[in-house]
């Protein structure tokens, strides 16, 4: 029955949370003091992360040029040791190190460690080494998550021969989603939702994003937010939120699922 469905996903929530390579660079000891209050209220946490302004950094240092294509960095096998070394080696342990000093036991993940993300090129002609999920390793991020520590993942996949690809962090976080079976999705971004006439919406529908996109209330950085969100959930994921770094924000909720997860 659902109800009792229902009462499973109060019990016990699961939440998925990306963290992008901007919002990384600008958080503070309170945002990971509100992680911890998540995990104390019986959330079960896993984290996805980019590095999109350390990677430009390093990058632009060793004169490696890069641009995006349909959203996605184009990444050539100059680059691709790049995002890997940047990813794995810097943003991902500043990371965990963050989170183990907010008293939270986490540990740093990548798509190499017991083939937790087996990829494979998503276009190589035209993105490179760029890669899309194949499978997940469920049973490593089960087996962590019971023993309360959270996963840190870095946007890194590798195929079966042990290439490195880079793949996109919202696609990170959705396919990670999916194959936990989390009831929500955070898309931690450094503004606090999306707002219509001044005003932060607690809570949204697609058909109410794609009015507002019309109406050219939702512009500008918004729209490819919004827009991921959208894919998340119709992808299957119950609920998505656009937050900003107090984990408030707005809820984006499928109205033909007609329930609030959170």
């Amino acid at each position: 029955m659902t109800t009792f469905k229902s009462m499973h996903h109060i019990a016990r929530k699961r939440m998925v949370i990306k963290l992008g390579g901007s919002t990384l660079e600008g958080l503070n000891e309170s945002f990971f003091e509100n992680f911890k209050k998540l995990q104390e209220s019986g959330v079960e946490l896993i984290i996805t992360h980019g590095g999109g302004p350390a990677i430009n950094r390093e990058l632009e240092a060793q004169k490696v040029e890069s641009y995006t294509l349909n959203g996605i960095r184009v990444t050539n096998e100059a680059a691709i040791d790049i995002v890997q070394t940047t990813l794995i080696g810097k943003v991902n342990p500043d990371l965990v190190h963050e989170l183990t000093s907010a008293g939270i036991t986490a540990v740093g993940l990548n798509g190499f460690d017991g083939k937790l993300m087996v990829a494979d090129y998503l276009d190589k002609d035209v993105y490179g080494f760029v890669g899309e999920v194949n499978t997940v390793n469920t049973s490593l991020l089960e087996a962590l998550i019971s023993a309360n520590i959270v996963p840190v993942i870095a946007c890194i996949g590798a195929n079966e021969s042990g290439q490195a690809l880079n793949i996109n962090g919202d696609t990170v976080a959705s396919e990670i989603a999916l194959a936990i079976k989390a009831d929500s999705l955070l898309l931690v971004t450094d503004v606090s939702g999306v707002r219509i006439h001044d005003a932060y919406q607690s809570q949204a529908t697609p058909d109410l994003i794609h009015q507002w996109i019309e109406e050219g209330h939702i512009y500008g950085g918004m729209i490819p937010k919004v827009q991921g969100a959208l894919e998340c959930l119709n992808a299957g994921i119950p609920s998505v939120q656009i937050v900003g770094e107090s984990l408030v924000g707005t809820t984006i909720l499928d109205s033909k699922r007609g329930i609030t997860l959170l």
